[in-house]
């Protein structure tokens, strides 16, 4: 099942649009529920406006009617495992179940499969507002 979500990514990120970077970066998602959400990055002219592979990802997944993310699949044609940055991180926090899988890939797979918290073990969440 983790090979389906690294294609899923591995596609997405074959419809990047980086024409300022030329890094082109896929994302795929599986719900809870078993449900798959893909997305690539989104590059503007106006750097902070883009949309990391993630984001988009998790869009996908909320207009699909929502869940929660049981495991992800990062792939970068031209960085072998590559992390979400700390944004995506935080953003896919609010979504991610407890035990949730984080598989780092290159072109041709999984490189390394790493629990999500291990990656970011303190989210700031909504309890933090309490």
């Amino acid at each position: 099942m983790a090979e389906e979500l690294f294609r899923a990514a591995r596609m997405a990120m074959k419809r990047a649009y980086a024409p300022y970077s030329q890094f082109p970066v896929g994302a795929a998602l599986r719900t809870d529920a078993g449900a798959v959400h893909a997305g690539c990055n989104i590059e503007n002219a106006s750097y902070p406006e883009g949309w990391c592979a993630e984001t988009t990802a998790l869009g996908q997944m909320i207009m699909a009617g929502g869940g929660k993310v049981s495991e992800i699949a990062l792939v970068a044609e031209k960085m072998p495992g590559i992390m979400p940055c700390g944004g995506c991180r935080q953003r896919l926090s609010e979504f991610v179940t407890a035990d949730a899988k984080l598989h780092l890939c290159d072109m041709n797979g999984i490189l390394e499969t790493v629990p999500f918290s291990s990656v970011f073990p303190r989210a700031f969440g909504s309890e933090s507002n309490t």
